[in-house]
């Protein structure tokens, strides 16, 4: 399976009418777990990246609800790089896939969707530890 299948873009159903836009985002309906969690990131200029890291356990959904940010995703052989610029609009990121975000518009919220309560041990925040625990360096 390609590093696209396993991290596809979801494309959520905007039921907004002359009122205004509505997007409605279900766990283990429209996204592939149960929400356990949910933060966003905002105020961040183009010059910061965040994320650098994978998770061994959880899973997240990125969608910028506001403005538009840049996903970069790798699991150490392929990659590749989603712009979220729709709020009806996320990629999915499964476990042990390295992310950054970056490249935030002044008006970026990035809303993230987590399968799991923060956890700091389970987090990978260095690429060469990463690549190793993927088999790819020793």
């Amino acid at each position: 399976m390609s590093l696209r299948e396993k991290c596809p873009v979801l494309k959520f159903r905007d039921l907004g009418d002359e009122r205004g836009k509505l997007v409605v985002i279900e766990g283990t309906q429209a996204i592939p777990f149960a929400i356990q969690r949910v933060f966003y990131i905002y105020d961040s200029d183009s010059t910061v990246v965040r994320g650098q890291h994978a998770n061994r356990e959880s899973e997240f959904i990125l969608i910028n609800v506001a403005g538009q940010s840049k996903v970069r995703v790798t699991d150490g052989k392929e990659e590749f790089i989603v712009e979220l610029n729709k709020p009806m609009m996320g990629v999915y990121i499964p476990k042990m896939i390295w992310k950054d975000m970056y490249d935030f518009s002044s008006e970026s919220v990035l809303l993230v969707l987590a399968s799991t309560h923060y956890n700091d041990k389970e987090y990978i925040r260095d690429y060469d530890e990463y690549l190793k625990e993927m088999g790819i360096r020793k």
